[in-house]
């Protein structure tokens, strides 16, 4: 079958948005921008993204079992379909049916949706893609245009993980924080809104939720220093129905005049330190919920994750101590109202970025002969906890889904983790090993749940990170962690250490709290889940670039294509015509090499299904050329210091970009001063999203950071491109040999 190219859509997109007048939004709600007239009277079934609460509440009956209408296909999130058309007796005939390719080489995270024979689908940079679901034929596309000088706000690439459907439209969050509200038929804006303050470092990569005709959004940004909330919009004019704060606001300021003020200053704020801690203006606190939402239509509950604390070390954010609510805690709101009902903190005073934004999953489970109603969560910080959905009360003990170290087990008293005192690197200065590393035993990547096996299928990460706090200065620019990349990388060369990186697909049973089995990619990731009542797991990796399908029941391997790229997506499975297919978004941002295409597409799959993806062109070939190595020993790690502390975000924090942005060993502007203070000082590529970082580094940084960058790729020609532990022995010996090495002022 032939490649699907959506560029003829996108271009008719553009001339239709160009031909749209801008009506004045004088008369919509503040902050609501319109681009087209509200419809006098909506019909009662849009003929696309015909999307309401009785369908979803129904999504298992006849008629709605063979859709996937909202993220994680029905309102309590399970991502477990109805649908055994496809099955572990015929599994093995699944072909790809057609593909669709995207325009970014960036990371693909989406979970796309499929109402009544359309998908639709977000990728990289927030844009939306509607497609036909059987032939693939595209539909319309919708670009946010969103600056490219906004990637900088983002900690892990310009993702998007989906949209919601609801009533006719089609609603995303953007990168740089607007709602947007789209036609779902035509994709043409209805009404947009900035949901964070304008010109903060705030950032949208979640899906947003729809209930009760309230669009829910969340947001990222923990480590810029700002303030998490989640926001209800109304779905039909974009109006702000109410606000919940994750971390309260500054006393002095007075209440934030919204209905969760109450629970925050009486419950969280007595949690931290006011003197010196949360409220200067350079801390927000952190606690950005920028991925789990879940609603339980049986209890009218609405859940929602915390994030982590910003900056890490709790004790410079909260010098007092204290537990920080709400970061890294389940909390349940009224949905009308955003009125706070119970929460359970996971991980009190968070050093770690351990949040609890992960899944959120309701469930009815049978726990000691009684059948109780659930909420299940596996967050980064490496437990599984069962809790009672209506008070929050922990049922049952957590168990690891991995093994740790920052914790020996949970006081089921108090349901508190109990410590080790070691892992408070930032009390003691001497820096913690720690397991599970800041990306967690489990993050974004969604699981599932199958109801016939009762087991949870889990996308786990086990691995171990450094953590040294520094006493730095908030920079004015990029993340505010307060750890040291430099110090904490050498702790992997002391006697006995090593690293940990695996990856694996596990089973995990969570009446019992215990594994039952595992499927290991080696140092490669695995995506999210999908279970089927046809006794099926799907999940993409990044160890051998494959979609596969296994047995729930025992984790055989019974399928597997090549998808020419990672995948960690979620993917879903639908039914039109009375054909079940199998849809995931594949590009892993992950490639080893910034200029390499990394296979950004829709795969959709059926049984039978013939289509050959095009043959994968040879990525560029990256050539070390870097000039003669300058600098003293302390000059070189200074700029090991200002690169980790502003560029390893993005260019990797040991020199090596692993293909997620350009990797600095190979570029030209090593060769010339002038050229990298163009870029860094003079924010060459600001329109390409490398802005100016003259606010935050001097001339002097810069050329030390260029110097450092030799370093790496001076080792990289011999040595090859890794390798740290060798690299950090290097160093210590260059360190010995340029003790009459030329002053760094020269150069």
């Amino acid at each position: 079958m032939r490649q699907l190219s959506i560029v003829g859509a996108w271009a008719a997109a553009a001339l239709l948005l160009a031909a749209c007048g801008q009506p004045s939004s004088s008369s919509k709600p503040a902050g609501v921008t319109a681009t087209q007239p509200a419809a006098s009277a909506a019909p009662a079934a849009p003929m696309y993204g015909n999307v309401n609460a009785t369908r979803l509440l129904a999504a298992d009956a006849e008629g709605n079992s063979g859709q996937w209408m909202s993220y994680g296909r029905t309102y309590d999130e399970q991502r477990f379909s109805p649908l055994d058309q496809i099955n572990t007796g015929n599994v093995a005939q699944l072909g790809l049916a057609w593909f669709a390719d995207f325009d970014t080489n960036r990371g693909q995270e989406s979970t796309p949706l499929e109402v009544d024979g359309t998908i639709y689908v977000t990728t990289a940079w927030s844009k939306v893609n509607a497609y036909n679901a059987v032939t693939g034929k595209p539909l319309w596309s919708y670009d946010p245009k969103v600056p490219g000088q906004w990637g900088v706000n983002a900690c892990c690439d310009v993702v998007n993980r989906g949209a919601a459907v609801w009533d006719g439209k089609v609603y995303v969050g953007a990168l740089d924080g607007r709602l947007i509200a789209l036609d779902a038929a035509t994709g043409k804006p209805v009404w947009s809104v900035q949901t964070t303050p304008p010109g903060e470092p705030y950032t949208i990569t979640g899906a947003p939720r729809v209930v009760k005709g309230m669009v829910l959004i969340g947001n990222g940004g923990a480590e810029f220093s700002v303030r998490g909330f989640i926001s209800a919009y109304d779905a039909e004019t974009g109006k702000l129905d109410w606000r919940f704060y994750i971390v309260p606001g500054d006393p002095a300021k007075g209440p934030d005049g919204q209905p969760s003020d109450k629970p925050l200053r009486d419950i969280a704020l007595k949690t931290w330190n006011s003197h010196g801690g949360l409220w200067p203006k350079k801390s927000g606190g952190g606690g950005t919920p920028w991925d789990a939402i879940t609603y339980d239509p049986k209890l009218d509950l609405l859940y929602v994750g915390g994030g982590n604390g910003g900056p890490w070390p709790a004790e410079y954010r909260s010098p007092g101590g204290g537990d920080n609510l709400f970061l890294s805690s389940i909390i349940a709101l009224k949905p009308e109202t955003g009125e706070y009902v119970w929460h359970y903190q996971e991980t009190q005073a968070d050093s770690w970025d351990y949040t609890a934004t992960q899944q959120i999953t309701v469930a009815d489970l049978n726990i000691d002969g009684q059948v109780r109603h659930v909420v299940m969560q596996a967050p980064k910080n490496g437990y599984f906890y069962v809790l009672d959905a209506a008070t929050g009360q922990l049922l049952s003990e957590p168990k690891p889904i991995v093994p740790l170290n920052w914790s020996t087990g949970i006081d089921m008293k108090t349901g508190r983790p109990i410590m080790n005192p070691a892992a408070h690197y930032d009390r003691t200065g001497k820096g913690f090993l720690l397991i599970p590393t800041p990306g967690g035993a489990h993050s974004w990547h969604p699981m599932s749940y199958d109801p016939q096996t009762g087991l949870v299928y889990i996308p786990t990460m086990y691995g171990n990170y450094p953590m040294v706090a520094t006493h730095q200065d908030d920079n004015p620019m990029g993340q505010k962690l307060l750890i040291s990349m430099r110090k904490g990388f050498a702790m992997y060369d002391q006697p006995g250490a090593k690293r940990i990186n695996e990856g694996y697909l596990q089973a995990w049973d969570p009446v019992r709290q215990k594994e039952v089995w595992r499927v290991s990619f080696g140092n490669g990731r695995g995506g999210g889940t999908l279970s089927t009542a046809g006794g099926l797991v799907f999940e993409g990796n990044s160890q051998d670039n494959a979609f596969a399908a296994y047995r729930a029941d025992n984790g055989q391997q019974l399928w597997s294509l090549g998808a020419q790229t990672g995948i960690v997506a979620g993917p879903i499975t639908y039914e039109v015509g009375g054909v079940q297919y199998v849809a995931v978004v594949a590009g892993s941002r992950l490639t080893g090499n910034f200029y390499a295409p990394n296979g950004s597409r829709l795969l959709v799959y059926k049984l039978g299904g013939t289509a050959q993806l095009p043959p994968q062109a040879p990525p560029p070939q990256q050539v070390l050329n870097p000039p003669p190595q300058f600098g003293t020993a302390a000059f070189i790690r200074r700029g090991e210091d200002q690169y980790n502390r502003f560029c390893g975000t993005c260019h990797g924090t040991d020199g090596q970009s692993r293909g997620l942005f350009p990797d600095l060993r190979y570029s030209p502007a090593l060769t010339s001063e002038m050229l990298m203070d163009s870029i860094v000082l003079d924010g060459a590529l600001t329109d390409k999203g490398m802005v100016s970082f003259k606010s935050a580094l001097s001339k002097q940084d810069v050329n030390a950071i260029r110097a450092y960058m030799v370093e790496r790729a001076h080792y990289a020609m011999t040595h090859g491109p890794g390798g740290m532990a060798a690299f950090r022995q290097l160093q210590q010996n260059a360190g010995r040999r340029r003790s009459g090495a030329t002053p760094e002022a020269s150069h």
